[in-house]
């Protein structure tokens, strides 16, 4: 419930920040009375990411045996893919995100028309919506109700620290905040990678396609099914989605998870590195063109 937790507040609290933008956006601009188009948007955004979901759903439920088993790995390397796109796209242009959208809504609400704004923030929520119920998904089929349980957790507390944030000015470093969870998130993509890899051995299996040693158990722990640190018991479930933790993995399995890892966590924390040292360089060059311009009217 963790990971699914974590997931749906991260996608909330982005769509709930972007709505507030471009909420108070209009609304400094004396154009207030067309934020119920905004409102119009998101509704249909919601309802769309809704129905996504329950025909993934039902697409699910219609395949056979082999079949789901294929699915489950085709859908948790999509969402691993996704899920690293987004963390990308966070760390290099995250601290811009409140000059986009505005640039994106100044020429929508400069249109005077109902149906830019309703397209705009319909494309914008269901753009977050989507990526949440396809990240989801993975564990969703596996065990639906602590999964719909994190998920309305973690929309709930995504929409308070929102609307605390935009009506009562609470303080949050942003860049910092999406740092912190972008980590968290690849420990989850990994472990959704080596998931994927496990789907797909189970489906090579029941066909008869053999991948030798690949697709033997790397190593096996003592623990019985009905243990609480079994990966399916309650608290080795939390480490199975956090961090794709299992009782027998098999190597194809270890080497992917592992890989991805590797690759994917230095690289994040190096592109904010770099996006920090970019912005301290813009600040500091707005500052001394700020300081030259006071001198020289001096």
């Amino acid at each position: 419930m963790l990971g699914q937790y974590l997931i749906a507040f991260r996608e909330a609290l982005e769509t709930a920040l972007i709505a507030a933008i471009i909420l108070s956006y209009l609304k400094r601009n004396g154009k207030a009375f067309l934020t119920r188009y905004v409102r119009v948007g998101i509704i249909l955004a919601t309802v769309a990411s809704i129905t996504f979901g329950a025909l993934t759903w039902f697409i699910y439920e219609i395949l056979s045996e082999s079949f789901k088993l294929l699915f489950e790995a085709l859908t948790a390397f999509i969402a691993v893919f996704v899920l690293s796109s987004m963390i990308y796209w966070m760390a290099i242009r995250g601290r811009y995100i409140r000059e986009e959208v505005e640039k994106h809504v100044e020429v929508a609400a400069s249109l005077s028309t109902r149906v830019s704004l309703i397209s705009l923030s319909f494309v914008v929520a269901f753009r977050e919506g989507f990526e949440m119920v396809l990240f989801i998904t993975p564990f969703m089929l596996n065990d639906i109700l602590p999964t719909l349980t994190g998920t309305l957790l973690g929309i709930l507390t995504a929409l308070f620290i929102a609307y605390g944030i935009f009506m009562f000015g609470m303080k949050i470093n942003l860049q910092r905040f999406f740092y912190f969870t972008s980590i968290l998130l690849i420990l989850l993509a990994g472990g959704l990678a080596g998931y994927g890899v496990h789907e797909l051995l189970e489906y090579y299996e029941q066909i008869g396609f053999k991948l030798g040693w690949l697709a033997e158990p790397a190593y096996k722990l003592n623990i019985s099914a009905d243990s609480p640190f079994h990966h399916k018991g309650l608290i080795g479930s939390v480490f199975a989605v956090m961090l794709g933790y299992t009782v027998s993995p098999e190597w194809a399995r270890i080497i992917v998870h592992l890989l991805y890892l590797a690759i994917t966590l230095p690289f994040i924390m190096w592109t904010y590195k770099k996006a920090n040292k970019e912005g301290r360089r813009k600040v500091q060059g707005k500052i001394s063109a700020w300081r030259q311009s006071c001198c020289e009217r001096c």
